[in-house]
């Protein structure tokens, strides 16, 4: 990067006054000063580690408000440690940033990730930080703790096992359509939450934790429910039956959808939900009524598991009429 570029006033600068106040006094942080962090790890924890990336117009809009695009980048990083069961601890940042980028925009960015992991309890530690000709690219690498030998993996789904999701689906999708004006909710409450659903998704954390030893195992929905869980299907060597009459929906969600059934794909394949899948043995599937109600989050059964019958695990969704529903599309793919 050149020393110091108009638009940015220095790589440094911007790190001192936007970035280094992230690490709230983590001492492993060094402030950022250093060429690297050092992170202690307690005794009987396992360190978990994801990182994720966002690309300008592919992960979020260009018109999007710089705080809820550090909402976001934090929080899909947040969902992957909560599918495992971990607890954040830490995160590294490194950006890419255009040469006609706005100041102001890197200053609301930073503040928005500071309100962010303010309230899930992360410290930034490190990071890097370029100038780019190409579209605005942000990596964010998160650190998690989880008791040794604990970690919820999507790989241990056995046959017999009930699927449940947390909150609602369909939201993200249907709000990225509203802000590119293909759908309009017929009300400004309806289209704020559908709107906040897709730019400022809420990672499951509490109960990632709360699945362990309950749930055998778990998966983010980020691509979407039927690709998710098609991954957990195949990592475990398992068929899945989704029941399409079960999928959870939200009220601004449901008038939409009731309106044009087309867009009930929106619930299993439009993907950024960041809700939780899980499997659990139908003998514990009774347990989720009063964890739900704890933590004011809808839990609900779409599923089940069986033995595979097949070579290639299958996920199928099935129809009212107990009819499998021809899915040609099943989640986001970047390739």
């Amino acid at each position: 990067m050149p020393e110091r570029p108009d638009i940015y006033g220095g790589e440094f600068d911007i790190i001192r006054d936007f970035f280094a106040p992230l690490t709230t006094g983590n001492h492993g942080s060094l402030g950022l000063t250093d060429d690297a962090a050092v992170l202690g790890l307690p005794a009987g924890k396992e360190l978990a580690i994801t990182a994720d990336t966002l690309v300008c117009d592919v992960h979020f809009r260009r018109n999007d408000p710089a705080r809820t695009v550090a909402h976001k980048l934090l929080a899909v990083n947040l969902s992957d440690l909560a599918a495992m069961g971990a607890t954040p601890y830490a995160y590294t940042l490194a950006v890419a940033w255009p040469g006609d980028l706005d100041l102001e925009w890197i200053k609301d960015f930073a503040a928005g990730l500071g309100a962010a992991q303010e309230h899930w309890r992360i410290d930034l530690v490190g990071g890097d930080t370029v100038r780019t000709p190409g579209p605005m690219t942000l990596n964010l690498t998160a650190f998690g703790f989880i008791e040794t030998g604990r970690a919820l993996t999507r790989s241990s789904v056995c046959d017999g096992d009930r699927l449940f999701v947390s909150g609602s689906l369909g939201d993200a999708a249907l709000g990225l359509r509203v802000l590119q004006g293909e759908l309009a909710p017929d009300n400004t409450a309806d289209r704020h939450h559908l709107i906040e659903r897709y730019q400022q998704p809420t990672p499951r954390i509490a109960l990632g934790g709360r699945l362990i030893g309950t749930a055998n195992a778990a998966i983010d929905i980020s691509d979407g429910l039927l690709a998710d869980v098609g991954h957990m299907a195949r990592a475990s060597g398992v068929d899945i039956q989704v029941n399409a009459r079960e999928l959870p929906l939200s009220e601004p969600a449901e008038k939409l959808i009731s309106g044009t059934p087309e867009l009930l794909k929106a619930a299993y394949a439009g993907g950024d939900d960041y809700e939780l899948v899980f499997a659990v043995p139908a003998d514990r599937s009774l347990n989720f009524a009063n964890l739900s109600r704890e933590l004011k989050l809808p839990i609900t059964e779409i599923g089940h598991a069986m033995k595979c019958r097949g070579d290639n695990a299958t996920v199928k969704l099935m129809g009212t009429d107990e009819v499998e529903i021809n899915v040609t599309r099943t989640g986001y793919r970047h390739f």
